[in-house]
This record gives structure tokens, C-alpha cells and sequence, in this order.
């Protein structure tokens, strides 16, 4: 059987060489907050595999200039790549703004990011569109969702703002603390008041909080959770190329580090759930 895998600009791959559908989908991120991308995938496709490397050894990725993040995302999807995996999910929103293309281009297998589906869900939401970012200071600098959406609806009004607090903050778990509840009033306070009627959550780490976030936009704001607008992409994608498992049982998750910090397993379950994984560290 021959498989084409048609991308949006009209490159087609061949991917006739992925006979076995039980191949693993590859992940990666700069760190940890991809495992909500992971955790998304496993909810829409439980049947799938996946294989997560988390670049925990060099994250942040948004402080980092856009050469050196193409280069940093080229050395993760090479390593999944070398394990076999059927497609490469760019679970970092950084990354996707800077190496999205180049690795499209350069693997013979369907590579997505997450800027796209945000935006494309967005869009679709929005009654005035009116749409805000916000994300690492990184993801904001690149624009990738402004350009995103300006190309798919030129009279789309985008409002952009960098919350590099957030990251932290979730990381400690203080997802529902009054300092959290603060430094949302601080960030968002003048987009609540720029005719804004839906949020893209421009970071993987950001649908953690939701329920904050949307205590304090209040109903009349639509949130787009792009890990999730993700994984639902993900599955058109691979139903269309007729990629997904024929397995019934669960899919199998490993998670690859490329350093281990002493709370990396403790946070990972803030983001996983029970969702069985295991954790390995490599170098490159």
C-alpha cells in the first residue's frame, strides 16, 4: 500500500515505508509543557504510541534567538525520526514560529506544529475577531500567530501579549494561588478591555490555567487550548492517510528528558494525569 501525505502548501511526501500503523507518533517540546500536547493525543487517539522528548537541558526556548532554535528543534525531530515515528508533532510554540517549514521540508513524514489549529480554532470562534495571544516572550517576538492569522482572515484585529510569569507558576503548581490570580489580572487587564472575545493560549504549559484564566475573562471570552486544536488535527491527519493504530489495546508513552531535574516526574503528573509513561534521560 502507498501512502501520500499531502501537506497544506502542496508538497507531497512519500510515506510508503510506514507499513506498521502501530508506529509511534514523536513529540517534542522544550521542556515539559508539551505533555499537555501528549496528554491531548492520548484523549482523542488512546490507541496511538507516542514518543515525547522534552529538550529539558536547554528550555526556555523563548529567550533564545530564532537561529538557535531551529537548530535546537532540528536535533529533537532528528532523534525521533530516528525512532520510527510515523509523525512529528512541534508541541513547542517557539519552535513551531521558527523551524515549522524547515522540518516540513526536510522529513519525508507529516511534521505539524501548533500555531495553525490555534489559529484556525480561533477564527472560527470569534463572532468580531478580535483575537488575543498570549504566550512566552519568544512566541510573542516571532508573531507566528499574527501572521497565522492574517493570512487565513486579512481583517482579523490581533492583540498580543508576552506572560512569562505563567511558566513558573505552573510549575510550582500554583495554578489556583492568589499570586497566580494576580499576575493574570496584571497581564490581561488592558486586553479585557480592547473588545477581545477569544483567547489563544499560546503556550503548552497554559491550559493548566484554564480554570483561572477563565474565572477571570469571565464568560463573554472564548479560550483556545491549542494542545487540543492539535490533537484534533493530528487525527484528521492521520485518519485521511489512513495512518492511524489498528491496535485495540492502550498506547504505550515514553518520555525522553534531555536532563532530569529532581521534580521533572512530580510535574509531569500535573500535566499527564494518570496517564502511564516512562522517563528516560539521553544526550544528543
Amino acid at each position: 500500500m502507498k501512502y501520500i501525505f499531502l501537506w497544506s502548501s502542496g508538497t507531497q511526501f512519500d510515506i510508503t515505508h510506514l507499513m506498521d500503523l502501530t508506529a509511534p507518533i514523536g513529540i517534542f517540546d522544550s521542556g515539559i509543557g508539551g505533555l499537555t500536547v501528549l496528554n491531548a493525543i492520548a484523549s482523542v487517539m488512546p490507541s496511538e504510541s507516542t514518543i515525547y522528548l522534552g529538550d529539558t537541558a536547554r528550555v526556555p526556548y523563548g529567550s533564545k534567538s530564532a537561529e538557535t532554535v531551529a537548530r535546537y528543534a532540528r536535533e529533537c525531530a532528528d532523534f525521533l525520526y530516528q525512532r520510527n515515528v510515523k509523525a512529528i508533532v512541534i508541541a513547542c510554540n517557539t519552535a513551531t514560529a521558527y523551524a515549522l517549514q524547515e522540518l516540513q521540508f526536510h522529513f519525508d513524514i507529516p511534521v505539524i506544529g501548533v500555531i495553525e489549529p490555534g489559529a484556525h480554532a480561533a477564527l472560527n470562534v470569534s463572532h468580531n475577531k478580535y483575537i488575543g495571544v498570549i504566550g512566552t516572550a519568544g512566541t510573542i517576538a516571532s508573531n507566528g500567530y499574527g501572521r497565522m492569522l492574517k493570512s487565513m482572515d486579512a481583517s482579523a484585529t490581533v492583540i498580543s501579549r508576552a506572560c512569562p510569569l505563567f511558566v513558573p507558576l505552573i510549575e510550582e503548581g500554583l495554578l489556583n494561588h492568589d499570586i497566580t490570580h494576580l499576575t493574570i489580572m496584571h497581564y490581561l487587564h488592558d486586553m479585557m478591555h480592547a473588545s477581545m472575545d477569544t483567547l489563544i493560549l499560546g503556550c503548552t504549559h497554559y491550559p493548566l490555567l484554564r480554570q483561572a484564566l477563565a474565572a477571570y475573562l469571565g464568560d463573554g471570552i472564548h479560550l483556545v487550548d491549542s494542545a487540543q486544536t492539535t490533537a484534533a488535527t493530528l487525527h484528521t491527519l492521520l485518519t485521511d492517510q489512513q495512518l492511524l493504530s489498528s491496535e485495540q489495546c492502550p498506547g504505550k508513552h515514553h518520555v525522553y528528558v534531555t536532563d532530569l531535574p529532581m521534580r521533572f516526574e512530580h510535574v509531569a503528573h500535573q500535566f499527564l494525569g494518570h496517564l502511564p509513561i516512562s522517563i528516560s534521560r539521553i544526550d544528543f
